[in-house]
């Protein structure tokens, strides 16, 4: 009676059931969005953002795994990664400070990048924080600082061990990251971000930003 059932729930809803499979594996192995909930990487990227998520940009995966089958790429510094964390046990977006091998500091918000003192331009101030514009060997972004600072704002030179990496959330002083959370193992990343596909403003009744619909980050 039961398997009968499932039979005609099969032939009545087949192509339905197939679509749905198949968004499954999509969405698994290939490519994605998340929604941001925090403002852990503002000014890039604000609560209420849907990010597109390339799921191939550094692998191709078994679907629903972390198992890689080919690695297309490795990720470079200035690459917004999503990740898995383990420690955390949290899918989080951060930006890759440092890459296996380099040598980080940071000491009252200025990076410093195997002994290189990273160079900024000031963008924008408010009564409480400073938006900068950070210039890591090979790539340029957005960064905000808070003006009295953090506990978070300086820690002494660590070396990223082989298979890891550093990442750091643009809101340096509002993030919890390879700070608190350690290195990321390469096998954590499923993805990497380079746009916004919607907004909704979560301060203000959920009203789309269409200001920032398929922004580019």
């Amino acid at each position: 009676m039961f398997k009968n059932r499932l039979v005609k729930l099969w032939k009545s809803n087949r192509s339905l059931l197939l679509f749905l499979v198949l968004m499954c594996v999509f969405r698994s192995a290939f490519a994605d969005w998340n929604t941001v909930p925090t403002g852990s990487m503002k000014p890039t990227i604000l609560e209420g953002d849907r990010i597109f998520v390339n799921k191939m940009a550094y692998d191709i995966r078994v679907p629903f795994t972390h198992t890689s089958l080919y690695k297309v790429s490795d990720p470079q510094r200035g690459d917004i990664i999503v990740f898995d964390s383990k420690v955390s046990d949290l899918r989080l977006v951060k930006r890759v400070i440092g890459i296996p091998g380099d040598v980080i500091a940071l000491n009252d918000n200025v990076l410093s990048v195997n002994g290189n003192r990273v160079s900024y331009d000031d963008f924008s101030s408010t009564e409480s924080s400073v938006d900068k514009i950070e210039h890591l060997p090979n790539a340029t972004h957005f960064v905000r600082v808070n003006k009295k600072g953090s506990l978070r704002s300086s820690f002494s030179p660590v070396r990223v061990p082989d298979g890891h990496y550093m990442a750091l959330g643009d809101n340096r002083d509002n993030s919890s990251d390879s700070r608190v959370i350690g290195f990321v193992p390469r096998d954590e990343i499923v993805g990497r971000t380079k746009s916004v596909v919607l907004s909704f403003n979560y301060d203000n009744y959920y009203i789309p930003r269409s200001d920032r619909f398929f922004k580019s980050l």
